[in-house]
């Protein structure tokens, strides 16, 4: 499968910490535009072990650096997410089955929001 931005979504920034923050032409998904979380709890900051976001504001979207270092690794590798899974499991010293995990439920989190969407390998 390839994991793309939703059309509309940008990568504005990663700050020191590397949370990623994305601007997106419409917010969908819970919470969205209010301020309150989608994969952490309401209001809440992401934090390093963080792998899903939270809407920051209307549009805004903050990713902690888990999710960060995913939505490299996908754009890097045009979508691929084994490719992207693989990376991660050689980042993370862990098995490859369990990046994969990591990294789908993070995609499920972020097309619940409008972020993603997810199109068939060519």
């Amino acid at each position: 499968m390839r994991v793309r931005p939703t059309p509309g979504v940008v990568a504005a920034s990663v700050d020191a910490d590397g949370c990623l923050e994305l601007h997106a032409a419409y917010a969908t998904g819970p919470g969205a535009g209010a301020g309150t979380g989608f994969g952490a709890g309401p209001g809440s900051a992401p934090g390093p072990g963080s792998v899903g976001g939270r809407a920051v504001g209307p549009g805004r979207f903050r990713c902690g650096p888990v999710g960060t270092a995913m939505w490299i690794l996908l754009r890097r590798h045009d979508g691929d997410a084994d490719i992207a899974a693989g990376m991660l499991a050689e980042l993370w010293n862990t098995a490859p089955e369990n990046a994969r995990a990591d990294l789908d439920i993070w995609v499920e989190e972020m097309r619940d929001a409008g972020l993603l969407c997810v199109q068939p390998s060519p």
